[in-house]
This record gives structure tokens, C-alpha cells and sequence, in this order.
């Protein structure tokens, strides 16, 4: 059986601990491999590595870091079908939405590419007499990643192009369910010519974050996945003076009008609902029906979910693969016990579905709920899965005032014909991300990404031009140069020293 290590310094590097995990094909159940799991020395050995790397990196012009990231971004595109296949493998998302996970990182790289743009300074000419004064931002140092299942290549890419384009080294801990892309990730970041030690990538659980956490030379640290672990370690890495912007949980709200075209409201809802088995934290897990919609929104969505095609990640007719564990698997049926026990109507049940040929694998069919109420434990909390809940309300600004009392802010969507009714819901939502006739409103590269409330511990989001800021420091120069002083003249045309 395959064991994936951990990346140091270019290379695989074992570890002195003998802990392992088991890594899963999802869509067959069977064990594919074991990842190591690394204790707090072998996280200081990445440390130490970053370290003796970040001083030569950080000195190199923002141009030449640049083509490095030019060059990485073309070995993507040449291995992308392989790296799409390890995301289906150890995930089991469908082929085509890994392939747009995927997508959506190089998006991140892309961006990347232009840093000696975005880290351009201001300048004042003689803000006193004969006195200039200038901006610049410079990197921080050891930055380290901690992601989630769920996006095993585009959520460490939305974090590692920007802190490496900026001049930082990088250590990302991914998550230990299906860390194969992030290792292979950065085998083709060394071979785009990234200096050994910039990028490091360990393995491991809560012993590796806590080693992160009190590392005293990793100077930020970026999260994705649940609110109670990003609250951890927002908390705790701003105990021992880090950087930090932890992204959490959702709930996801679409708001469906009785003005909008239904039929766009039901294909987008498919796709944001059932997509990646609802293992997004951009998925729409709650359809706010607004006055007489709500029938014949649930006779559609209902007819779609009945004979929504689930199978293997590799099977070009499958729309929904398998949720990523058993135990992920129980715990979304779980949930759905809860709501059949709390009054919800439960109009579509997917709970016993049984694939021929994959009956180990950790596949369910998706659910649909009807007469959700907001006290109810399946409208509250984020189930992670193939479950979507509908509620109903009198008008618009009942919807308004459900999606903003929520705890979470991480998006919301609305589907309308009218402008009035799109400009008030965005002017007066609280949420980070909104979408008007969209259903999955995640922010291209060049913008940022980040919700609202229990959705986002930290000031600043992720990639984009938060991005850079989360990534550097502002450092500010005045200055007055005494008169009189004068070089030699040169005749030849200046260039890069």
C-alpha cells in the first residue's frame, strides 16, 4: 500500500513520527493509501526549512518570483488531467467539478503572475520641503495553510501562489483525507524552478495545527473549514501574535422570488446544492421560498433531485459522486434523521440509496426538506451534504430578515426579474458574498474571497487584492537628502541588476 509523505526542503521527507492515517476511495470504500502524520518536531523541521529558504526568496525581485510563477502555472496546465484524477480519487467529487476546482486555483496563479504590479508603493513627491515620502510592502516570513477536504487543490491554491508571489515562504498542512494534490502540487512547483524550502507541504492532524499555533516563526496563518476550529485558532494564533484569517462555516441562503425565471432557479439550485455533494462551503443548503412560489418550486426541485445521476467521480454521466468518508456519510444521514424528528417534510429521501457495483462505497442520494423552520437543528447548523431545506416566507422582507439573522455570513443568493428587488437585497444583506441570479456566488481571483460574522475570524479574505495585504506588511519612508551630491553619468541602457 502507497504511503504519501511529507515535502521538505524539494524533497519527501518522512518524519520521525510513526503515526499514519488511512486515506479512502470514496466511491468503493476500499483503503488506498496511508499518509503520514506528523508530530510538532517534524513541523519544525519544515520551519527550519523555510526559514534558510525565505531570505534568498524574498530578495528576489518581485519580477523574477513572477516567472517562477509563469512556469508553475504552465506545468499545471500540462498535468492537469492527472491532477483532476487524484482530486476525484481520494475525494470523489465528478471528474468535471474537480476539473473546475482545479480551474478555479490556477485562476489564483494566474493572478499571482502579476505581483510586481500589486506590490507597487505610493509616493509623495515634498510633503515637506525638499521631504519624499513612499510606501512599499514587504513579505512576513514563514506563512503556513491549513485546508479542508473538501477542495484539495483550490483552497491551498487560493493561500500559497499569493504568499510565495509576495516574497514569503510557505509550509501548507493539508487536510489528511486526501493530501495526494497538494504533494503533487508542489513536485511541480520545484520543477517550475521555486527554490527547495519555499514550499514545504506537511501531513498530520490536530498535533501538526497545534504545531503550527505555537510555532513563534510562522508569522501568519490562513484556514478554511468549520467555525469552531476556525474560532480555535483565530483565537489562539492571535495569543501568540500571528497573522491570522480563519475562514468557517456556512449556511448558505437562496432566496427564490415569485418575479424570477424558475426554471434558472432550479438548475441553479441543483448545481449549488447537490454539486460536490454539497461538500462546499459555498453550497446553497437553504432555498428561502418567498410567498406563492414555494409549491410548484418544490414540485420542480423535487422531480430534479428524484433522478439526479450518482456514481463514481470517473463516470462522465454521474453529476454526484460519494461524500469523502463513512463517517461523513453517517453524519449527513444523521442529520436528516433529526429533521424527519423535528416535523421537517422530507419530499425526496436519499438515504438508502445503493449503487450496484459500489455498495461499500460512501454514496447517498440527495434529500430534499419542505416546511423547514428556523428552530429547527437542520436549518441552524451546516450539514455538509446533499440536503437541501426549504422554508417559506410571506415577502421579501422576511427573507431579508431570516438570512440576516443568522450566524453565519459566509453567501447568499438571490433569484429575481426585478432590479429594485436585487439592489435592495445586496445593499441590505448581511453576507460576504452575494450572488443576483447566481447561484454559487464565489468571487473570481483578481477579487476577494471571505464572508461575514461566524464566517470569517480575521480582517482580511483570501486571494485578490486582500490577498496581498493579508500577505505583506505596509512599511512607510520619509526621507531628505542633504545637496550637492552627483554621479558620474551612464551612456548605456539601465537594466535589472
Amino acid at each position: 500500500m502507497d504511503l504519501i509523505e511529507h515535502f521538505v526542503s524539494g524533497k519527501k521527507f518522512s518524519g520521525n513520527s510513526k503515526n499514519t492515517g488511512k486515506v479512502f476511495n470514496p466511491a468503493t470504500g476500499e483503503q488506498s493509501a496511508e499518509v503520514k502524520l506528523a508530530s510538532s518536531d517534524d513541523l519544525n523541521k519544515a520551519v527550519e526549512s523555510a526559514i534558510n529558504a525565505f531570505e534568498s526568496w524574498s530578495n528576489k525581485p518581485p519580477l523574477q518570483r513572477a516567472r517562477v510563477m509563469f512556469k508553475f502555472k504552465e506545468l499545471i496546465e500540462k498535468n492537469f488531467d492527472e491532477l483532476t484524477k487524484i482530486i476525484v480519487s481520494e475525494h470523489g467529487k465528478v471528474y468535471e467539478d474537480a476539473k473546475g476546482s482545479l480551474t478555479r486555483g490556477l485562476e489564483v496563479v494566474e493572478y499571482a503572475c502579476g505581483i510586481p504590479q500589486m506590490l507597487k508603493g505610493e509616493f509623495t513627491e515634498n510633503v515637506g520641503t525638499n521631504v519624499d515620502s513612499w510606501s512599499v510592502r514587504q513579505p512576513l516570513g514563514v506563512c503556513a495553510g491549513i485546508t479542508p477536504f473538501n477542495f484539495p487543490a483550490m483552497v491551498p491554491m487560493w493561500m500559497f501562489p499569493m504568499a510565495i508571489a509576495c516574497g514569503n515562504t510557505f509550509i501548507l498542512k493539508p487536510s489528511e483525507k486526501d493530501p495526494s494534490c497538494s504533494i503533487r502540487l508542489a513536485e511541480l512547483f520545484l520543477e517550475a524552478g521555486l527554490p527547495k524550502g519555499v514550499f514545504n507541504v506537511i501531513n498530520g492532524g490536530k498535533e501538526a495545527v497545534d504545531a503550527i499555533i505555537n510555532n513563534k516563526n510562522i508569522s501568519a496563518v490562513s484556514f478554511v473549514g468549520s467555525t469552531p476550529i476556525a474560532k480555535y485558532i483565530y483565537e489562539n494564533c492571535a495569543k501568540n501574535e500571528k497573522r491570522v484569517q480563519a475562514l468557517g462555516g456556512a449556511k448558505n441562503h437562496c432566496v427564490v422570488m415569485p418575479d424570477c425565471d424558475l426554471d434558472q432557479a432550479v438548475n441553479g439550485l441543483m448545481g449549488a446544492a447537490y454539486g460536490s455533494a454539497g461538500e462546499r462551503c459555498m453550497a446553497q443548503s437553504v432555498v428561502v421560498a418567498v410567498g406563492n412560489i414555494a409549491d410548484l418550486l418544490v414540485k420542480k426541485l423535487a422531480k430534479k433531485v428524484e433522478i439526479l445521476k450518482i456514481g463514481p467521480g470517473l463516470d462522465k454521466k454521474s453529476e454526484m459522486g460519494p461524500l469523502i468518508t463513512k463517517e461523513h456519510l453517517q453524519k449527513v444521514k444523521n442529520y436528516v434523521d433529526i429533521g424527519v424528528k423535528e416535523g421537517a417534510k422530507l419530499i425526496v429521501d436519499g438515504r438508502k440509496l445503493n449503487l450496484q457495483g459500489f455498495d461499500k462505497g460512501f454514496f447517498m442520494g440527495g434529500c430534499l426538506f419542505d416546511h423547514v423552520e428556523k428552530s429547527m437543528k437542520i436549518y441552524k447548523e451546516e450539514i455538509f451534504g446533499p440536503v437541501l431545506s426549504v422554508v417559506r416566507v410571506k415577502n421579501f422582507d422576511e427573507a431579508l430578515k431570516l438570512v440576516n439573522d443568522h450566524e453565519f455570513g459566509n453567501g447568499v443568493s438571490i433569484f429575481t426579474r426585478d432590479g429594485d428587488t436585487g439592489r435592495t437585497f445586496s445593499n441590505k444583506v448581511k453576507i460576504g458574498m452575494v450572488g443576483i441570479n447566481i447561484p454559487i456566488p464565489v468571487p473570481v481571483a483578481f477579487h476577494s474571497f471571505g464572508g461575514w460574522k461566524r464566517s470569517l475570524f480575521g480582517d482580511q479574505y483570501m486571494h485578490g487584492p486582500e490577498g496581498v495585504r493579508f500577505y505583506t506588511k505596509l512599511k512607510t519612508i520619509t526621507s531628505k537628502w542633504p545637496s550637492g551630491l552627483r554621479s558620474d553619468p551612464e551612456f548605456t541602457m539601465p537594466t535589472m541588476k
